[in-house]
């Protein structure tokens, strides 16, 4: 998925997790609105959630292996 490179990885997270917190921003403004695109803020959301998948999976990736 990607590269293995430790500066990669850490640009990489950091680009997820401001889109992670725009998607967040721009889910709150669509909730305020009275006439809200459902679908729309259902694609959001299911967006929001696999951003949270990966930014999970590249923080474990960035934790190094402790072999005892």
């Amino acid at each position: 998925m990607f590269a293995d490179d430790p500066a990669t990885l850490v640009r990489k997270l950091a680009e997820l997790k401001i889109e992670h917190r725009d998607l967040d921003i721009a889910i709150a403004r669509l909730r305020s609105d009275a006439a809200c695109d459902e679908l729309q803020l259902t694609r959001m959301k299911k967006r929001k959630l696999k951003l949270k998948d990966m930014i999970s999976w590249l923080e474990n990736k960035l934790i190094p292996d402790l072999d005892a």
